[in-house]
C-alpha cells in the first residue's frame, strides 16, 4: 500500500505507530518521516519511546498498530531480516563486533562469502580474498583510516570500530542506517571522525536516523530533530530553525513546538 501523503524522495515514513508491553504503552501514535540523504536526530528523555521505536523499525519488536513505509510502500517488518530486506541496517551502541576477528571478518559477520570451489564449499571454507576485496571497497567509500584489513578489531580505536560498523551497514546496500548513540563512548577527536562519516554517507544518498542524548552532536550533524515524550511525537523541527536551548526545552517539556 502506498501512502497518499508520500513525498517522492522520502525514504522512511512512520505513521501512527503504537506499541505496548502488557499494560505499558511505550508508543502512542508516533509519526514522522525521513527523506533520502537526510540525517534526522531522534531525541527524548529515558522512557520517551526512542528504543522501542527503533526496535519496531529494525524488526526486533513488531509494531502493534500503524504503518512503516519504505520508499512509499508499506513494509511488513517482523524480524531484523525483514528490516534488512527493505534496506534498513542498524548500528547498535555495542557495535556487535567480534574483538578477535579482523576487520574483513567483522564486515562480513553472519554474511560470509563461501568459497566457490566445490570441495572447499562443502567444508564451509570462506573466500577470504573476495571478502578482503569487497572490504577495501567498502572502507574506501568512507575514506576510512583503518590501518589494515587484517587488524583485529580489539586493536582499533573507538572511532575506527564505529567506522567498521558503519561500513558494514552501508556495504549491504542500506537505504536507511539507524545509529544508536554512536559517539557516546568516544573522545572529541574520535567523535568528530564519526560525525564526518555520517555526513559522508548522507551526501551519498543514505538516510540516517540518529538516536542521541547529546544535543550538541545532533545540532552538528542532523538536518532535523524528532523529539519523543511519553511515547508521542512532541516535536519535529529543522535544526537551522532552533537553538540548543530550544532543543533541550522540547526534550524536557519546558518548551512546546510551534
Amino acid at each position: 500500500m502506498t501512502s497518499q501523503y508520500h513525498v517522492p524522495d522520502t525514504a522512511l515514513e512512520v505513521n501512527e505507530v503504537h506499541k505496548s508491553f502488557g499494560g505499558v504503552h511505550a508508543l502512542r501514535g508516533v509519526s514522522f518521516s525521513i527523506r533520502k540523504g537526510e540525517v534526522v536526530g531522534l531525541l527524548g528523555d529515558n522512557g520517551a519511546g526512542k528504543s522501542t521505536l527503533v526496535r519496531c523499525i529494525s524488526g526486533v519488536h513488531p509494531a502493534d498498530k500503524g504503518q512503516i513505509l519504505i520508499n512509499g510502500e508499506e513494509a511488513s517488518i517482523h524480524t531484523p531480516q525483514d528490516a534488512r530486506s527493505y534496506g534498513i541496517e542498524t548500528v547498535f551502541q555495542d557495535l556487535a563486533v567480534v574483538p578477535n576477528f579482523d576487520v574483513a571478518r567483522n564486515l562480513f559477520l553472519n554474511r560470509e562469502i563461501i568459497s566457490k570451489n566445490p570441495i572447499l564449499k562443502f567444508f564451509g571454507w570462506l573466500d577470504q580474498k573476495a571478502m578482503r576485496k569487497q572490504s577495501e571497497i567498502a572502507l574506501k567509500r568512507l575514506n576510512s583510516r583503518i590501518p589494515s584489513l587484517g587488524e583485529e578489531i580489539r586493536n582499533l580505536s573507538g572511532g575506527q570500530r564505529q567506522a567498521v560498523s558503519i561500513a558494514r551497514a552501508v556495504n549491504w546496500g542500506a537505504d536507511l542506517v539507524i545509529m544508536d548513540e554512536p559517539t557516546a563512548a568516544l573522545g572529541v577527536e574520535q567523535a568528530a571522525q564519526v560525525n564526518s562519516l555520517i555526513k559522508l554517507i548522507s551526501s551519498q544518498g543514505v538516510s540516517v536516523l540518529l538516536i542521541s542524548h547529546n544535543v550538541q552532536h545532533v545540532m552538528e550533524v542532523c538536518h532535523r530533530a524528532v523529539v519523543l515524550r511519553h511515547g508521542r511525537t512532541a516535536a519535529n523541527v529543522m535544526i537551522e530553525d532552533i537553538t540548543p536551548d530550544d532543543l533541550v526545552g522540547l526534550i524536557t517539556g519546558a518548551k512546546r513546538a510551534a
